[in-house]
């Protein structure tokens, strides 16, 4: 009748059912150790072979010494941090770039370093420099930037000392009848009660798998115990907003037997020797099994205290629970990461929000989850359509659930429906009699079933499993993995905005807190000790960038003075405004008022351009064309609507503002058939805002028309070859490129990634992009058809410039440090497959990872004397505040950039990693170009938070989204029995037209 989720539960996510926990006590007393301590950097592990363990970063293999035609950056030895280094750098100590002895080598000598790479001893070659074994990532190539004033910072890390000497046993575990990850925690904590003598009087810490790290060696090498546990049962369930009583109340016993065997034992000398760089060659890997093992020994507090999703912890005791509507409430917490730094090892640990999937009845989650249900519990003989089967089956798929009619421990995960309502379902019994379901629970049970026409939830994957809704309780602490609505987002950002003083606040309360990961005994057991203290340091304020902007056909010059670094156009025109002859209007829905209100729409939209320096003409090629709304529903009227505004134009037509009553899925069809059947660009907008039409408004609808029809508004005014003249030449051309990678919601088992490349074709400004868009494998992160998409952009910068770049600055979006090295070793193979197309083509090529989704936070100092004259505390850092010391990297290319001003909340800077440098840029060069792209973006005046190509090819890859999603919804609901380990086909993208193809259509 019922199957168990079984060995699943701790499979699938990390979600438990288990209510938010209140406050534990904090008893945590500080370590009196007095062993020398020593701080230290952070790697993962994975060397057992009972336990694949996450990797927090990437591990380098140990490597061949690269020969290249263009080197790596040498390995360097940093320098020594002092917790409170001088104000001022000593710009005589520093090599600038012309004593630097960076050679430029000819596009000449680099064929024939290419061709005369030396071989072995015994005369083979040499592989090629992308083999796996070959790849080591960018050493950092000086002691950091020294361009900017000085500012003193606070981060977010917390400095974590350890004993090298402290010796760990690591022990495998099984329990047997395997239990859920919440179980397996209790008879872990049963174990250490009442068995402390075997365990050698040892507090040992569990992984919640199959691993558990001692300080203390227990008394034998393999050890079996049978721990009896008392398991408390669910009783009831809601009806009607009352507790029903079923069953007798009681607790059930149950026997589990647990063999521990002991795998290894290892030290911290290992690693205090990788920390202070003793005998290194630029290769060695961080000793991931001792980081691991510390990993677990700091989460070991929080996990018993806490919800855990992923590497982060929920609590009540952090606020309580709000509830956000549609079935979801939201929790506060904290994450927290171990990382290696300049520093040593730090604990990162941030404020974070999320929302969860209301414990309550399932039929009373889909009261709130779906509109169409709002009164299904006044209307219990309602049925449902086949649409809105569909709907239930998605809002409830994978969700876990327990039962109320019986008394049991049993946790049941959702994968589909019933094809037949309650009504008319049967199953067969162990005996083969045939029973109704309906009439099962009133015999077994004594209860009658409700909602008759419902069907009933199908808890197993491969053989049916019936479930009514009524009778099941969706568990708590599940991490709501559906889409959030416009409002529920809302809600979310709001909890999770916080000021820069209210942020930094909750987080040294969080370590410092009962549920912290200062909390418990266990650092103290393992000898280590956790600072308490947010990491103290030193970043700089770069400049901004002078700006080209036009004025009546002249050019204008501007410096944002700003301290938010925005400039305006009120008296200025766009630095390159197009003509906009051919163009048409589209209206979708509206009342008679709102469509009253477009003929002064159009008249102030195009005095607005006028002003700006671009031209829409006043006439658009036919009247405005009023239509339903409902036209967005319907594809083939849509396409043909839009093409008959096409022909009025002779098939020359450039562009159709869609006026829209309000945000409809059909946004997306309108978008494919536009971009990819017709070759037309649209701009939309919605009618709420045509009401008061605002200046503003205007402004960012023409800077969008301007750049999506071939225009750019602004440009630097001392071009990229000035500023960095080591580099960059005028008659050498640079191309920037940038990449992404979107994939489908985390609940869609179907759909295909969406890979989108885009690179600049225009030299010196490097403010024009196009784009290449591509559909690939489900959840596949690497780029399956980089080189061809990269080919394409390369023949259309050989046709804008006549020449093919002299160098590429890649710019790859959204890679985990887990996947740096797969990325490279074969992203980096496929840029130059792209290049080997041109005879004799092989350029410098800089590879750059850029990482927004991390949690290091920087704050305003407030014992900075000069910083209180001018800085209030609950500000963010300013624009071009950068940090290439202390909090980086011990040893690799990185550095934080925050580049724009935080409106709301705390401001989060970019993380910018250089995997591959063969054009070898210093740490001033690459961040000063980094930062003067912001301020080139086309669609604002002011420097955005991401580099623009990486922000673009984001931007083109939700647009191939867009082209999918409405084909995809047919299809969808079928991807419910569909595994993921063999997901289908990939649906190809429809080809854009060859106009489009050259424009920023995608801004």
């Amino acid at each position: 009748m019922e199957e168990t989720e079984e060995s699943n539960t701790s499979k699938k996510r990390n979600s438990k059912p288990r209510t938010a926990k209140g406050c534990a006590n904090n008893n945590n007393p500080r370590s009196n150790n007095n062993n020398q301590y020593i701080a230290f950097g952070f790697h993962n592990n994975n060397q057992n072979q009972y336990q694949t363990y996450p990797a927090l970063l990437p591990l380098p293999p140990p490597a061949i010494p690269l020969q290249l035609p263009f080197p790596q950056n040498h390995n360097f030895r940093s320098r020594t941090h002092l917790q409170k280094p001088p104000l001022k750098y000593n710009h005589s100590l520093l090599a600038t770039p012309s004593d630097s002895k960076l050679q430029e080598i000819s596009a000449s000598k680099v064929l024939q370093r290419q061709n005369d790479v030396s071989k072995q001893k015994d005369g083979r070659r040499v592989k090629a420099a992308t083999t796996p074994e070959s790849l080591v990532v960018a050493r950092r190539p000086d002691s950091g930037g020294v361009e900017g004033p000085v500012i003193s910072l606070l981060a977010n890390h917390f400095l974590v000392q350890f004993d090298p000497s402290q010796r760990i046993f690591h022990y495998d575990v099984e329990i047997s009848p395997h239990p859920s990850k919440d179980i397996a925690r209790l008879i872990k904590k049963k174990l250490v009660e009442d068995h402390s003598v075997v365990l050698s009087g040892a507090l040992p810490v569990y992984d919640g798998g199959r691993t558990i790290y001692s300080p203390i060696e227990f008394q034998n090498n393999k050890i079996e115990f049978y721990i009896s546990l008392p398991i408390p049962s669910n009783k009831s369930f809601l009806q009607s907003g009352e507790m029903v009583k079923l069953q007798k109340e009681g607790q059930q016993i149950k026997l589990f037997r647990v063999n521990i065997k002991l795998i290894s034992k290892f030290d911290g000398k290992e690693l205090n020797s990788y920390l202070n760089k003793e005998g290194d060659d630029g290769g060695r890997p961080l000793p991931q099994e001792y980081l691991h093992a510390l990993d677990v020994v700091l989460r070991e507090s929080p996990t018993e205290k806490c919800i855990t999703a992923g590497r982060s912890f929920y609590s009540s005791c952090m606020g309580g629970e709000k509830d956000i509507g549609g079935g979801a409430v939201a929790l506060r917490g904290f994450f927290q990461s171990l990382r290696p730094t300049q520093q040593g090892l730090v604990l990162n640990v941030d404020f974070s929000v999320t929302a969860f999937h209301e414990s309550i009845g399932v039929i009373s989650y889909l009261e709130k989850r779906l509109d169409f249900l709002r009164d299904i519990s006044r209307r219990k003989t309602r049925g449902l359509t086949n649409e809105e089967k569909n709907e239930v089956e998605k809002a409830l798929k994978n969700i876990r659930v327990f039962v109320c009619h019986r008394e049991t421990v049993q946790r049941y995960r959702i994968y589909s429906l019933t094809e037949e309502v309650t009504e008319n379902l049967c199953f067969q019994d162990r005996d083969g009699k045939i029973l109704r379901i309906v009439n099962y629970f009133k015999d077994h049970y004594n209860y009658d079933i409700l909602y008759r026409n419902l069907p009933c939830l199908q808890i197993s994957r491969s053989k049916p499993c019936y479930l009514p809704m009524e009778l099941c309780m969706i568990c708590e602490g599940q991490k709501f993995l559906g889409k959030l609505s416009d409002d529920q987002t809302a809600r979310i950002l709001k909890m999770g905005c916080q000021r820069p003083r209210e942020r930094k606040a909750i987080i040294e309360g969080v370590v410092t807190g009962p549920v912290g990961p200062t909390s418990g005994n266990h650092a103290r057991d393992f000898k280590l000790q956790i600072s308490r203290e947010m990491t103290q340091l030193y970043g700089r304020i770069l400049q901004p960038p002078k700006l080209k902007l036009g004025d009546h056909g002249q050019v204008r010059d501007l410096i944002p003075s700003r301290h938010d670094r925005q400039w305006n156009l009120l008296d200025s025109h766009v630095f390159e405004g197009t003509r906009v002859e051919r163009w048409a209007l589209m209206s979708f829905g509206g009342t008679s008022d709102q469509k009253s209100h477009i003929p002064k729409f159009i008249n102030q939209l195009c005095q607005r351009c006028e002003q700006l320096g671009i031209f829409l003409n006043k006439n658009t090629v036919l009247n405005p064309q009023f239509e339903s709304l409902h036209l967005l529903n319907n594809v083939k009227n849509l396409e043909t609507k839009l093409k008959k505004l096409h022909r009025a134009s002779l098939n020359n037509l450039q562009l159709v503002i869609c006026v829209m009553e309000r945000k409809h899925k059909g946004y997306a069809d309108l978008k494919r058939i536009a971009e990819t059947s017709i070759g037309v660009v649209t701009q939309c907008c919605l009618y709420p805002n045509l009401g008061k039409i605002s200046s503003q408004f205007l402004a960012n609808l023409a800077l969008k028309i301007n750049a999506k029809v071939g225009g750019c508004t602004v440009a630097l005014y001392n071009s990229l070859p000035s500023q960095i003249p080591r580099l960059f030449k005028h008659d050498g051309p640079v191309i920037f490129m940038g990449a992404d990678v979107t994939h489908p919601h985390p609940l869609d088992d179907f759909s295909p990634s969406i890979a989108a490349v885009v690179g600049s074709v225009n030299w010196p400004a490097a403010n024009k992009y196009v784009s290449r868009m591509r559909s690939q494998t489900h959840r596949q992160e690497i780029i399956q058809d980089l080189s061809t998409m990269l080919g394409e952009i390369l023949d259309d910068f050989y046709e804008e410039l006549l020449k093919l770049p002299e160098r590429i600055i890649f710019f790859r979006d959204g890679v985990s440090e887990t996947q740096f090295l797969k990325v490279l070793k074969e992203e980096l193979q496929s840029i130059r497959v792209a290049c080997s197309r041109f005879p004799g083509y092989k350029p410098p090529i800089t590879f750059v990872v850029v990482q927004k989704r991390h949690h290091t936070r920087l704050f305003p100092c407030e014992l900075d004397p000069p910083a209180n004259k001018n800085t209030f505390f609950n500000e963010n850092i300013l624009p071009g505040t950068v940090v290439d010391t202390v909090i980086t990297h011990p040893s690799e290319f990185d550095f934080y950039l925050c580049s724009h001003w935080g409106v709301k909340g705390t401001s989060r800077p970019i993380h910018y990693h250089v995997l591959w440098d063969e054009n070898q840029f210093t740490s001033d060069e690459l961040q000063k170009l980094v930062y003067n792209l912001c301020y080139t973006f086309v669609r604002c005046t002011k420097p955005i938070s991401l580099v623009p190509p990486a922000y673009y090819a984001h931007l083109a890859a939700y647009r191939g989204r867009l082209y999918l999603e409405r084909s995809d919804s047919s299809t969808r609901t079928r991807s419910c029995n569909i595994s993921r380990a063999a997901p289908p086909k990939t649906t190809p993208l429809p080809k854009l037209t060859e106009n489009i193809k050259k424009l920023m259509f995608y801004c």
